[in-house]
């Protein structure tokens, strides 16, 4: 899912699909309302009964709006990143607004909670997302008890929702699917929860988001790319700093990105306006876009050129200073896929980057017989036919991955769509654009905040209904 995920970007909200090269996010301690670490003993294996190993598993909490005793504990989810705090975007705001206690617990594997010293293939099993499902039940349920103890109580459930982004957001959706009992309902944002192994609809959105001008412009781009790397593949590559790139197919695929990122995260003009305007001043369009290249999806969002080699997937070794690159890219050839291959007709990205390129990277990187099984994840999940309750959606208009999303309404699930220029991945949390954070997701720079609150209103109205709900039972679910 690389166009999903550089997330140690500027947007590190614990979320950002998908593939850990598009969302970063700086570190700066005002994004955050905590960054305090404390850590829980974690189960390694849920589903075996003979192995009782445990791990430990970073987890944060922020406690400042919480209504004592009974307020609502929002568990917000990290997803295919280093999580590094509680980042301070909308969901800040719905804690004012409810008295609700925030925690958020780190993916298995990802920044400081790896079960193992290296991350080698074999070491990599017990990483997917149903483990992941349960590390948060279980968590869950350790964290009720502690705040039970600190009140001096027993037995009191206050009422719990769930929030999450791009994978983090599918995990939201899923976790009230398996464990209704455990939440009183889900916020799903640009939640993808349909696995797709050909996902030619995420550059098929792309050309919608860029509109006919711009789009015919970056395919003109993709053209003069592909006959110079013919060409002159070395020298290209120097032009755009990618001369570690050696697989052509890498190389094409890190221009895609930088091209797709700029939608994704509803950025539209930092990209589109300087094509366009090299092309009517006839200047050279591939010197152009290897400029947007270096200084934007570089230089603004800091993306690591090196981490598109298969070479760097192919690293076992922990790091502080890596990327969950490799570990994503396991969930991706094993679970849910996401290959972002070009479409038959009228692509942006180059025809190069297709089923084949995935498989063998694939292969390459874990090994033989490492393949997804795209048709087990949504037969276990539904896909878009989730039978879920009490899961509000939510996926910005822009963003390409809202076809892996639930775009339609069903009931006890509404699904909302933010509308407007630059409504891309998370808009509803983390406001517009999103390549560098948005203090409580602010909707002023949006082009059409009015959108964006409406939804956000709608998604009150659901938490608010749940959680009445939930305290009307006395019980932490319905």
């Amino acid at each position: 899912m690389r166009g999903l995920l550089v997330f140690v970007l500027m947007i590190n909200v614990c979320n950002g699909l998908l593939t850990s090269r598009i969302n970063r996010m700086s570190s700066s301690s005002s994004n955050y309302l905590s960054k305090e670490v404390l850590w829980f003993n974690q189960t390694l294996d849920h589903f075996s009964p003979y192995d009782h190993r445990k791990f430990q598993q970073r987890y944060y909490e922020y406690l400042d709006d919480f209504r004592i005793p009974d307020g609502p504990i929002f568990l917000v989810i990290c997803g295919e990143a280093a999580c590094g705090g509680i980042s301070n975007d909308y969901i800040s705001v719905l804690a004012k607004k409810f008295g609700a206690a925030v925690v958020t617990l780190e993916h298995r594997y990802y920044g400081k909670s790896s079960p193992f010293k290296t991350l080698t293939t074999e070491n990599l099993k017990f990483l997917s997302s149903k483990q992941a499902l349960f590390d948060l039940a279980a968590f869950r349920q350790f964290y009720q008890e502690s705040l039970n103890l600190k009140l001096n109580r027993a037995n009191v459930e206050n009422p719990w929702f769930v929030f999450g982004i791009s994978y983090a957001g599918a995990l939201s959706a899923w976790f009230r699917l398996k464990f209704p009992h455990l939440t009183c309902g889900s916020l799903a944002s640009s939640g993808v929860v349909h696995a797709i192994l050909n996902f030619t609809e995420y550059d098929q959105q792309i050309g919608k988001s860029a509109g006919p001008e711009c789009k015919a412009v970056l395919q003109e781009v993709t053209r003069l790319v592909e006959l110079r790397l013919t060409s002159d593949g070395e020298a290209l590559k120097t032009i755009f700093g990618a001369s570690a790139l050696n697989v052509d197919g890498d190389f094409l695929y890190f221009l895609a990105d930088a091209a797709a990122v700029a939608f994704q995260y509803g950025d539209p003009d930092k990209l589109c306006t300087p094509m366009t305007n090299a092309k009517k001043a006839g200047e050279d369009l591939v010197g152009a876009y290897a400029k947007y290249v270096n200084e934007y999806y570089v230089g603004s969002f800091g993306v690591n050129i090196q981490s598109y080699t298969q070479e760097y997937l192919k690293k076992t070794t922990l790091s502080d200073s890596e990327s969950g690159d490799r570990l994503w890219w396991f969930q991706v050839c094993t679970e849910v896929a996401f290959f972002q291959v070009a479409p038959a007709n009228d692509s942006i990205r180059s025809s190069k980057i297709d089923i084949g390129y995935h498989l063998d990277l694939c292969k390459n990187v874990f090994g033989e017989g490492v393949y997804p099984v795209i048709d087990a994840t949504n037969l276990y999940y539904g896909g878009t036919d989730i039978a879920g309750s009490q899961i509000v959606f939510t996926n910005g208009s822009q963003d390409p991955w809202r076809h892996a999303s639930k775009q339609n309404s069903s009931p006890g699930m509404p699904s909302y769509i933010v509308t407007c220029q630059n409504c891309g991945h998370g808009s509803d949390l983390r406001g517009c654009p999103q390549s560098h954070l948005v203090p409580e997701g602010n909707s002023k720079n949006c082009s059409s905040p009015d959108a964006v609150n409406k939804v956000r209103q709608q998604m009150i109205e659901q938490i608010d209904l749940w959680l009445s709900q939930c305290h009307a039972a006395g019980r932490s679910s319905m």
